[in-house]
């Protein structure tokens, strides 16, 4: 069992239930799953950023991506149905929290001028953030790097509403700015 997991089970599900005094404990949040986006504009242009996206996804996920495709064509875009124009991975389970683990830890720190994240949820107690480049991360050989691109990373739980989000997202040890910053 991963150490966060463990954590989640033993510390952070007891403070919810304090906080928030659930008449169920299937009330209680959770984390269910981790989906990482990119978005490729070049793709439609360079094949080979394509693949170089796939295998940086796939090595900072520990799972291969699936590519997204257009369903409409859109002439102003240049753009033409079925093609490929993006990559996601959904993360569950032991993965998840590895992931989340290495995100908070170690992925974090290392974005340049970090002060936190926003406090700011989707309005259904899911939290989303991008991030400007992909080199932040340790598992990404920065000699084999072309290009930097950016991703959008969704971290879904079963909170009813946001503040719930983002307190078992704080509990977990997701840094938020701070309200003197």
């Amino acid at each position: 069992m991963s150490r966060l997991k463990k954590r989640y089970q033993e510390e952070v599900r007891k403070e919810l239930q304090e906080k928030y005094k659930y008449s169920n404990a299937m009330l209680i949040p959770s984390l269910k799953k981790i989906v990482i986006s990119m978005g490729l504009a070049e793709a439609t242009k360079d094949k080979n950023a394509l693949q170089d996206c796939v295998k940086e996804i796939a090595n900072l996920s520990g799972q291969k991506a699936i590519i997204t495709k257009a369903k409409k064509s859109v002439a102003n875009f240049k753009l033409r149905e079925d093609q490929a124009i993006g990559l996601k991975v959904t993360l569950r389970k032991k993965k998840m929290f590895d992931f989340f683990d290495r995100f908070c830890h170690i992925v974090s720190p290392r974005i340049r001028d970090f002060r936190g994240f926003p406090l700011k949820c989707d309005g259904s107690g899911n939290y989303s953030l991008g991030l400007d480049e992909q080199q932040i991360f340790p598992e990404i050989n920065l000699d084999e790097v072309k290009r930097t691109q950016g991703m959008n990373i969704t971290f879904v739980t079963t909170a009813a509403n946001d503040e719930e989000c983002v307190t078992l997202l704080k509990l977990l040890g997701l840094p938020f700015k701070t309200d003197n910053s």
